[in-house]
């Protein structure tokens, strides 16, 4: 697969940004593969997403920034610049229920994912059978009442030295401090079992349960300093029926877990995601 890059832009709506883009990407011999954009007509808002070759392309990927900048300043734009070669170094957070994180790794190894994984932090043993069968570092770190702060900076002292870019929240049942959420701004992505906003915090599908609801999901977000209340990534549901009982619940739950999180991480590490306020766009 040839070498691209992509550009994620937002910038206040207004007539001449798609001419301003291609003719840059035309004028330094671009070509272009994907193209994609929305406007958020009651925010005045402009969001695109444009990939193109770097074969033929007349300049350096180093030196795009500086030439793109002119641009971008005189339309108002915040911009990100990403390059297909770099492949995000992810960390997988875990607990007892390892379905997502066996999941992760298999598609990690096929090649579906377009990152490293190069360690798993967990505060229980359970998945580190399948971290070390493959190879990738597990690191055990129980969290005991008040020690919170002290695990979260070993942590952050792991994820510094591993030079971590993203990380997944594959199923862990502790809350992150605001200093950890913060450190990683909509670089955390954790799947909830429920469909956002019902049944937020701990045993969502004992509460889907009780309430007796006909459709159970799944949520992929990022992680704010607010629980379960960050910018929605993916989502998807199941049918259920008043036979199902909540071991049923579970059990489809966690399938519906598995697919909605890597679609997740899939799109945060090939650049299809932007961020606004509460909400994001995910570029096809």
């Amino acid at each position: 697969m040839s070498k691209t890059a992509v550009l994620l832009i937002t910038c206040p709506d207004q007539k001449g940004l798609v001419c301003a883009i291609a003719n840059f990407l035309f004028e330094h011999g671009g070509n272009i593969l994907h193209a994609d954009q929305h406007q958020d007509a009651e925010l005045g808002l402009f969001l695109m997403r444009v990939e193109w070759a770097l074969e033929d392309f007349a300049l350096d990927f180093s030196q795009i920034p500086a030439r793109f900048d002119p641009i971008a300043r005189r339309l108002g734009m915040q911009w990100r610049l990403a390059v297909s070669s770099h492949r995000p170094r992810a960390a997988v957070f875990v607990s007892r229920q390892t379905h997502c994180l066996v999941d992760l790794i298999y598609r990690y190894r096929a090649g579906e994912l377009a990152c490293e994984i190069p360690l798993v932090v967990s505060n229980h043993p359970d998945g580190r059978w399948i971290a070390e069968s493959c190879g990738i570092p597990y690191h055990q770190m129980e969290v005991s009442p008040g020690q919170k702060e002290k695990v979260e900076a070993r942590q952050i002292e792991l994820l510094d030295e591993h030079r971590v870019d993203l990380l997944v929240l594959a199923r862990y049942m502790q809350i992150l401090s605001p200093t950890m959420a913060s450190r990683f701004p909509n670089r955390i992505i954790n799947i909830h079992h429920s469909f956002l906003p019902a049944f937020s915090g701990a045993r969502p599908y004992h509460q889907a349960y009780e309430r007796g609801v006909k459709l159970i999901g799944a949520t992929s977000h990022y992680v704010t300093e607010i629980l379960d209340d960050g910018p929605i990534i993916e989502q998807d549901v199941v049918r259920i029926s008043h036979r199902d009982g909540v071991e049923e619940l579970v059990q489809k739950g966690q399938d519906l877990e598995k697919v909605v999180l890597s679609r997740a991480v899939r799109w945060h590490v090939e650049n299809r995601i932007l961020v606004y306020g509460r909400r994001t766009v995910v570029f096809s």
